[in-house]
């Protein structure tokens, strides 16, 4: 590695780790806790690379790139910033940062984008919008390498024209990741349109959707539960698209490959909707940011009105082991639910454990090879949310939290099946009529009477 690197950053450690790290792959380093110092070396054409903080005593490292590239065309900067929300990747992208990373750092990782920025020219600078800036107050926060992959994904895809795909379980925030892909981009000040089934339906439905949208962007939610009529609808606006189009975008749970495969979903709208594939992880994935999410939904719910909350240590712990099988959604309301339960400014791991006693103990029973067995699936599936707990037992309970979680669906679709008859239900399960009326009040099912042919 040849060049010489300015290095911005109040951290002390982490300017004598870098200028060290630097000075041994052969650069030249020059370090300061000062960002108006770091704009005079820029000034005075020291540098080939810049690698700043965010948050600096006396400015703002995003807020400085502009004038970094006005004095300094094609100097590149990697901007490092604890700031782990993709509010700050997306505004290092719009700022025109060569590359962005999150604090605490992987140093060889950090190395390796030094030398490509060393060699490489900065990029074309992306087109700046006039329009409403937008909030940075959403549940997409992580440090993890996977939320930090999504981000730069989403900061490179935001101004393009391609077609989004966004999937993940539910709960992820495909819906936040869609609109965040609206907000940030050079679409901003257009409208932002959601289209339902409903939507699609009668000869006018879908030019009245791409009237409503008026070149801004359009996001057909879970895709792939839509019907085989509707899915043609949508191949047929997609291909009656001309000039002021607007962005497409669509969510989906479903494995749309094996919906197609299975003759459920369209291969022509597949391929159509495929430009881009942003995955969203599961939260069990990143199981580094369930506390920052959690402590994030605690500040929102203190502005929202409520009392300042903390978690202990244990009830930190006790949430970062659970599986969450409903993700990001199932965190927030579980967060919001301790802040008003707990009459404590600190929530106890006993409150924790007792709030978990009420949740789902599986994390989705998703994929599954076609011929297997129910109880290799729930084997599987168990064995999986033992081992995510990282040696800590789950909570108590367990027992009746699993039986919960099979009969409510198998209770729901024996009944379906029946036509909402118990008597004919409770034949079919091999259970007494009391029984089957007990659990129905206590799994909170809903019943519904109709003609079934069986």
């Amino acid at each position: 590695m040849d060049g010489t690197v300015l290095v911005a950053d109040d951290d002390r450690t982490i300017r004598t780790v870098l200028t060290q790290a630097l000075t041994r792959a052969g650069c030249k380093v020059h370090a300061t806790s000062s960002l108006m110092t770091l704009l005079r070396w820029v000034e005075e054409g020291k540098g080939d690379l810049v690698i700043s903080d965010v948050v600096m005593p006396d400015g703002n490292g995003l807020e400085a790139l502009p004038k970094i590239g006005q004095e300094r065309p094609g100097l590149p900067v990697i901007v490092i910033s604890a700031q782990n929300t993709i509010m700050t990747a997306i505004q290092a992208a719009e700022a025109e940062a060569y590359d962005y990373l999150p604090k605490p750092f992987d140093l060889p990782d950090l190395m390796k984008r030094a030398a490509k920025a060393l060699e490489v020219k900065r990029r074309a600078p992306a087109p700046k919008v006039d329009g409403a800036k937008p909030s940075d107050d959403l549940p997409l926060v992580g440090r993890t390498p996977l939320m930090q992959a999504l981000y730069r994904l989403v900061a490179r895809v935001m101004n393009t024209e391609l077609t989004v795909l966004v999937t993940g379980e539910s709960g992820t925030g495909k819906s936040l990741i869609a609109k965040a892909i609206h907000d940030f981009s050079d679409r901003r000040p257009l409208p932002y349109v959601v289209v339902s089934a409903a939507d699609l339906e009668g000869m006018e439905g879908p030019a009245t959707v791409l009237s409503r949208a008026k070149g801004g962007s359009l996001v057909f939610d879970e895709v792939g539960d839509l019907s085989l009529e509707a899915q043609a609808r949508i191949v047929r606006m997609l291909d009656s698209l001309g000039e002021n189009a607007p962005r497409i975008m669509a969510t989906s749970q479903a494995d749309l490959m094996h919906r197609m495969e299975q003759g459920a979903f369209r291969q022509d709208l597949f391929y159509r909707l495929g430009g881009v594939t942003v995955n969203v992880p599961a939260l069990r994935e990143r199981v580094d940011d369930i506390p920052l999410l959690a402590d994030h939904f605690l500040a929102r719910a203190e502005r929202d009105g409520n009392a300042t909350k903390r978690l202990t240590e244990g009830a930190t712990d006790l949430i970062r082991a659970y599986s969450w099988p409903g993700n990001v959604r199932q965190l927030e309301n579980a967060i919001r639910r301790l802040v008003v339960t707990s009459a404590e400014d600190d929530i106890s791991r006993s409150q924790v454990e007792m709030m978990l006693g009420n949740q789902p103990a599986m994390e989705p029973l998703v994929g599954g090879g076609e011929g297997e067995k129910l109880s290799s699936s729930v084997y599987k599936h168990l064995r999986r949310y033992f081992d995510l707990h990282g040696g800590v037992l789950p909570p108590s309970g367990l027992y009746q939290r699993i039986l919960k979680e099979v009969e409510l669906p198998l209770i729901e679709i024996a009944l379906d099946a029946t036509g909402g008859n118990q008597a004919k239900c409770a034949d079919l399960l091999g259970i007494n009529r009391n029984t089957l009326r007990k659990k129905i009040t206590d799994l909170d099912i809903r019943v519904t009477r109709r003609r079934k042919l069986m």
